[in-house]
């Protein structure tokens, strides 16, 4: 586990709303083998961004992880209308980090049928 100048961040926009999503919860986990441990958990600004890095400089390190977003709790509580079940409730985004120096960027584009996510910048 190399340890460098590297972070981790996110960045949540609505897309059904054409803005930040404010208030959604994320949590981050570090995957080991089987084990999944919790590290973090923040929720997002005004701007859709977290106040400080999800994976800070002095705990970032490679290897496997997984932000989980907890739309469904953040759809409900801009009064999204749906129909129970709702469609889309936690989504998990598993990915690696492989370079210990490097700005990794998480974004979520959510709308309360679908969402996509890249590596950003």
């Amino acid at each position: 586990m190399a340890k460098s100048g590297g972070y981790l961040t996110t960045h949540v926009l609505d897309t059904a709303r054409g803005r930040p999503a404010a208030g959604l919860s994320v949590d981050l986990y570090r995957i080991e083998g089987e084990t999944r441990r919790h590290l973090r958990s923040l929720s997002t600004n005004s701007d859709g961004r977290t106040d400080s890095p999800i994976l800070p400089e002095t705990a970032f390190a490679t290897g496997i992880y997984e932000l989980v977003f907890h739309a469904g709790a953040y759809l409900d509580a801009i009064e999204t209308t749906s129909a129970p079940p709702r469609f889309l409730d936690v989504i998990p985004i598993r990915f690696g980090i492989g370079d210990p120096a490097a700005h990794y960027h998480v974004p979520l584009l959510l709308s309360p049928f679908g969402y996509s996510t890249y590596r950003g910048s």
